[in-house]
């Protein structure tokens, strides 16, 4: 990677110490060699010595050295539709790092991990390659290890649990180049109408969702990728989706601190690489009507000087209904800065925010001090992730590290620990000695799962003696897919969202496994056969059953 002149060199070695490939050179009036570069993408930092300064030690001189408008572009994280565009962008604006989506995989592992190495190649700074890979319901790599999610992790109620399926989704991350994931989710969801949030959180009990979101910044950051907590201040008690509208969230002052601040706390505590903000309204914490990611009152009063975050804080996608419905694009962009936040994800129009930015920032609208700040974090954070040691990922590795089989071990054990037997009227479960039926989603690959595991399958809805309903979100749908099987007992296994349960008061016995990816669906086969015991607890409350109940088989 070509790397500017004015850099530091990351932990240089004293001016005694020649450094080869550098310039070398008197030392400059700044004390610091002349032509000294931060190492790139695939350099190797020399061995330090006794003199060697503390590692980000040369960020603040490069900041002071920095132009406007590089500045400006690394505050910046877009979308790209092919490598040619990134590399544009990265010419043009010089932006600060990429998201990718599924679009930008194509190709499998070591495709993935050559094009970030090319992107890598096209920048002077190293790039955050990011991503929103949760686990569960938002995946966009289709080659990783699929984990069951974050609600299953709370039926398991194991932190090792949350920080493995972390650890491994961030090493196969870190396999193909991309060096920092918008997770985990620090929400509590205590609404089930959530349409946004549901089973992406870890629960609704604060204490359970901060211990495992510790657990999980944890995991991710051992794996050298950069974790980010979301959504601040808490996406977890609404029925509007901000990716089409902007949510007004009811909680006072007191009922945030109590629900949706602890998860925060612990992100911070646990020192975090990155918080997102949320494009919420909560009147409670500021009464402007503005969106959390434009107010300056939660990112810097409450995140920064309340909670103390001194990591990155990123804001939502820019292209949301929720950040975009009071402002223009530009005017967007200049908030969210002078809000407090660093990095601006996906921007709809790049030209348009980063010229905005760049005039705020040269009339005096965006103050140097907060640019110099948000610049100066994001350069932390690649420091923090080993960014300015080197980028370049093994196009092999990745092929050999991304769905290894110790990897997919791991997840068909999470999601055997995560399911959760809510109701078994008259110990029905398991199916040992009936023959079965299976309608709904999934019901193919569950009767696959049910077949391995010895149970008999009826090969005509009147020869069953059970029927077993998936449900994927079904919501009110629930109760009338219960009766449609007629007289014969019904076994409803909620696949996605449990509150499906709440409406399932018809069923005989009920079940929930929050995914419907394949190692939930081949576990709930095996809890169904009685080939593995139901050990998981609601993380929420759903089915009439309080948050923590869970049976099992005698």
């Amino acid at each position: 990677m070509r790397v500017p002149r004015s850099i530091v060199l990351a932990a240089v070695t004293a001016v005694t110490v020649p450094l080869a490939g550098c310039g070398g050179g008197a030392p400059a009036d700044r004390g610091r060699p002349s032509g000294g570069a931060a190492p790139g993408a695939g350099a190797a930092r020399p061995a330090p010595s006794a003199a060697t300064p503390a590692p980000g030690a040369w960020i603040a001189g490069h900041v002071a050295e920095m132009t406007l408008e590089e500045k400006v572009g690394q505050l910046f994280v877009p979308t790209f539709a092919s490598a040619a565009d990134a590399r544009a962008m990265i010419k043009r604006y010089r932006v600060g790092g990429l998201i990718y989506f599924p679009a930008n995989f194509a190709g499998g592992p070591a495709a993935t991990a050559r094009q970030s190495n090319a992107l890598q190649q096209a920048s002077e700074l190293p790039l955050l390659l990011s991503v929103d890979e949760e686990q569960g319901l938002v995946s966009r790599a289709p080659f990783l290890t699929r984990f069951p999610g974050n609600m299953a992790l709370g039926a398991t109620r194991d932190p090792q649990d949350a920080q493995a399926a972390a650890r491994i989704t961030g090493t196969e991350l870190r396999a193909v180049g991309i060096n920092q994931d918008y997770a985990p989710v620090a929400d509590v969801n205590v609404n089930p109408a959530n349409p946004v949030i549901g089973v992406r959180s870890f629960g609704s009990d604060p204490a359970l969702v901060s211990q495992l979101l510790t657990a999980a910044i944890g995991g991710y950051q051992s794996a050298g990728v950069a974790a980010t907590a979301k959504h601040f201040p808490g996406h977890g008690d609404t029925a509007t989706d901000s990716h089409t509208g902007l949510p007004v969230i009811p909680h006072t002052r007191a009922e945030w601190e109590r629900v949706d601040a602890p998860p925060f706390q612990a992100a911070v505590r646990a020192r975090v690489d990155a918080i997102m903000s949320a494009h919420i309204v909560v009147p409670g914490l500021d009464s402007s009507g503005d969106p959390a990611t434009l107010s300056k009152t939660v990112l810097t009063g409450l995140l920064r000087q309340r909670l103390g975050h001194q990591g990155v804080i990123v804001t939502d996608s820019l292209q949301m209904q929720g950040a975009r419905r009071k402002y223009g694009d530009g005017a967007v962009a200049v908030r969210a800065v002078n809000a407090g936040a660093d990095q601006l994800l996906m921007p709809p129009r790049l030209a348009t925010s980063y010229g905005a930015v760049l005039r705020a920032a040269r009339d005096g609208t965006i103050p140097r001090a907060r640019l110099d700040d948000a610049v100066t974090r994001i350069l932390r954070l690649k420091e923090a992730r080993g960014l300015f040691r080197g980028t370049t990922a093994d196009p092999a590795r990745a092929d050999a590290v991304v769905g290894a089989a110790a990897h997919r071990a791991t997840a068909r054990q999470i999601a055997e620990r995560a399911v959760t037997l809510v109701r078994n009227d008259s110990g029905l479960l398991p199916l040992r000695n009936r023959t079965v039926q299976v309608i709904g989603p999934r019901g193919d690959a569950l009767m696959d799962a049910l077949r391995r595991n010895g149970v008999r399958l009826a090969a005509s809805p009147a020869t069953a003696d059970v029927v077993v309903l998936t449900t994927l979100n079904a919501g009110a749908a629930t109760a009338a897919r219960i009766r449609s099987p007629g007289p014969k007992p019904v076994v409803v296994a909620a696949l996605g969202s449990p509150y499906d349960l709440d409406r399932s008061t018809g069923a005989a016995a009920t079940l929930a496994t929050y995914s419907s990816g394949s190692a939930a669906v081949m576990a709930l086969g095996k809890v169904l056969a009685g080939t593995v015991k139901p050990a998981g607890r609601l993380p929420v409350k759903a089915g009439g059953r309080p948050f923590g109940h869970g049976l099992t088989y005698q």
